[in-house]
């Protein structure tokens, strides 16, 4: 049987939160070793690195703050290392932002929002990009926000960034597909995990507004990390080898 995926590993950005822990997990079932990249939760990221190596692939894990490219250098360096080749990167980092008003937005959060998750999307970019042209291609797969079809209330410091990066991943895909480098983007929608936990937990997430947002969804239901991570595997792997520059909505049809 072909492999889903060339020699090497796939680098996740944020590993260690809920949905790029389940991300991680479905790279290993499909076959790909993984590097873990985490900034503060060390033993989450070794509870997602030893259970990828149930599923028999190698896996480790790199301490690193996406906001300052040597350290991402050095965390994309070491996974170089551990790994022989990085085929993929996921790009999963960003900050529990509050939810609030574009109105009551502080300098503050806009820039720590945008330095986290565009700057540091950039970062990762910039380092992957001269190890993929030399390996002979690679794969980007940014987890975007489903809110970027559809604003939702509240929730625009986590859609500004990444729209950002919609931009920068539809720009990969054109510049770069001559290096057999592929760029995509998912749109990750209501998922039971990660913010969406601390928000429920924080009392944002009310009974009330989980009503109202399953309203608007064909599917009532939320996501599981595990559909996240079979749309980013799509796009890795040897099924979506002609596929770049695109956007796949996982969100329960949010926006529809």
């Amino acid at each position: 049987m072909e492999a889903n995926f060339p020699a090497g590993a796939t680098i996740v950005f944020g590993g260690s939160g809920g949905i790029g822990r389940g991300v991680a997990l479905e790279f290993a079932r499909e076959g790909s070793d993984v590097a873990i990249v985490y900034r503060s939760k060390r033993d989450v990221a070794e509870a997602v690195a030893a259970e990828i190596r149930e599923f028999g692939r190698k896996a480790s894990i790199h301490q690193t703050d996406v906001r300052n490219r040597a350290q991402v250098a050095a965390a994309f360096a070491e996974a170089v290392t551990a790994h022989g080749r990085v085929h993929t990167v996921v790009w999963g980092a960003g900050p529990v932002v509050p939810q609030v008003l574009i109105a009551d937005w502080t300098e503050a959060m806009f820039r720590d929002s945008m330095e986290i998750e565009a700057f540091g999307f950039n970062n990762a970019v910039h380092t992957a990009l001269p190890h993929m042209r030399a390996s002979g291609g690679g794969s980007f797969v940014h987890l975007g926000s489903a809110g970027h079809d559809w604003w939702p209330k509240l929730d625009g410091l986590s859609v500004a960034p990444k729209a950002c990066n919609e931009a920068l991943v539809k720009g990969i895909a054109k510049e770069e597909g001559f290096h057999e480098i592929r760029a995509n983007s998912i749109l990750v929608g209501v998922i039971d995990a990660g913010q969406f936990k601390i928000g429920q937990e924080a009392g944002t997430f009310t009974p009330e507004w989980e009503a109202a947002v399953k309203a608007m969804l064909p599917l009532k239901r939320w996501g599981t990390p595990q559909d996240i991570g079979q749309a980013a595997v799509y796009f890795a792997s040897r099924r979506g080898n002609y596929v770049t520059g695109q956007t796949i909505s996982v969100g329960g049809g949010f926006g529809v």
